[in-house]
């Protein structure tokens, strides 16, 4: 059976489709047959956090009832998607990190002498995505992105 993490790995709790169902009713009448069918992309997970749970109704909700109602669910939600939930990992002079406060000054100097690779933000979104897809994996954990 599939665990959900809400808030903390440690608390995971099995996932409840008749729980998930009633979350989307109030927004859209969904049938368990679609809902499986949404949720099948992450057959492979063990575990799941809840934001996928939340990714896969607002689509859901946005086929059925439109945009309206899918902001809505969102906003119901969206603490799950909270900045700190997940720390920012990026690949610098090979070392994978969320923050560089615990370096040395050699190694603060050296990343700063780096040439930077990217034209825009969403070059950086993109490695950021990797090693959070990267670091889930590891743990057989789904995340939203």
């Amino acid at each position: 059976m599939k665990k959900i993490i809400y808030r903390n790995q440690n608390d995971a709790e099995n996932f409840d489709m008749k729980r998930f169902l009633k979350s989307l009713a109030r927004y859209a009448k969904v049938s368990e047959k679609e809902a499986e069918a949404a949720l099948a992309e992450f057959d492979q997970y063990e575990t799941m956090h809840v934001s996928c749970l939340v990714e896969v109704g607002m689509k859901l909700i946005g086929e059925k009832a439109g945009d309206k109602a899918m902001k809505e669910y969102f906003e119901e939600y969206a603490d799950y998607f909270d900045e700190g939930k997940f720390e920012r990992l990026r690949r610098i002079t090979g070392y994978l990190v969320g923050t560089l406060d615990r370096w040395n000054d050699a190694k603060k100097a050296e990343e700063k002498a780096r040439v930077k690779h990217c034209v825009n933000s969403s070059i950086d979104d993109a490695a950021r995505l990797v090693a959070l897809e990267t670091q889930a994996m590891e743990q057989n954990i789904a995340y939203a992105h």
